[in-house]
């Protein structure tokens, strides 16, 4: 059972399509990879209840679709986000190249937290340096990790950095009440008519 009263963590993948969202999110939640590709058309999300610093916490984990005539669901679907994996393709250069627009999606990208993976690190043909990755994050307070869906390297060390990264910003928005439940004072509401 999750945390009593503690809201989801919800955590966006976002990335070029084709950069392995959807096998990260599967790894990560299944502990399995599926070497079929199938394009995420809008969005998809599962669900894990996991331990995270002393406490069981439910988090969504929404994969985004990387078609380019998807991304306008960006915007809507960082409403009540606490945290953005941007996912690359280290083999692809013009997926990193595609991360810095992607990183400007939310409303304000410099208070909201943002975990870059370089994946398909399995891969030969690499395309993207860990350094180049890594002054990009420097740059933009990312955290940054290189993982493998398919043998599952970096995967679960990633995910937890997200996962912390996600907690401290649900605390952030309300550190006296992370459950954002508001109770309203007084008693039950009026029963007596206005003179109108």
């Amino acid at each position: 059972m999750a945390s009593a009263g503690r809201p989801p963590l919800k955590i966006l993948l976002v990335g070029s399509a084709g950069v392995g969202k959807s096998s990260l999110m599967n790894r990560f939640v299944h502990n399995r990879f599926c070497s079929r590709y199938r394009a995420t058309i809008g969005a998809d999300f599962f669900t894990k209840v996991t331990e995270l610093e002393g406490q069981r916490v439910t988090v969504q984990l929404w994969d985004t679709a990387g078609a380019e005539r998807c991304q306008s669901l960006g915007m809507a679907l960082y409403q009540g986000s606490h945290c953005c994996v941007l996912v690359f393709d280290v083999t692809v250069a013009a997926s990193f190249q595609a991360v810095a627009a992607r990183q400007a999606e939310p409303p304000n990208p410099k208070l909201f937290p943002f975990v870059l993976l370089g994946n398909k690190t399995d891969l030969p043909g690499r395309q993207v340096s860990a350094q180049e990755a890594e002054e990009w994050c420097a740059q933009t307070q990312a955290q940054y990790f290189e993982t493998s869906a398919k043998d599952g390297t970096g995967v679960a060390l990633a995910f937890q950095s997200a996962l912390q990264a996600a907690l401290r910003q649900q605390e952030r928005w309300d550190p006296e009440n992370p459950s954002g439940v508001v109770l309203l004072p007084g008693g039950p509401p009026s029963t007596q008519s206005c003179a109108c």
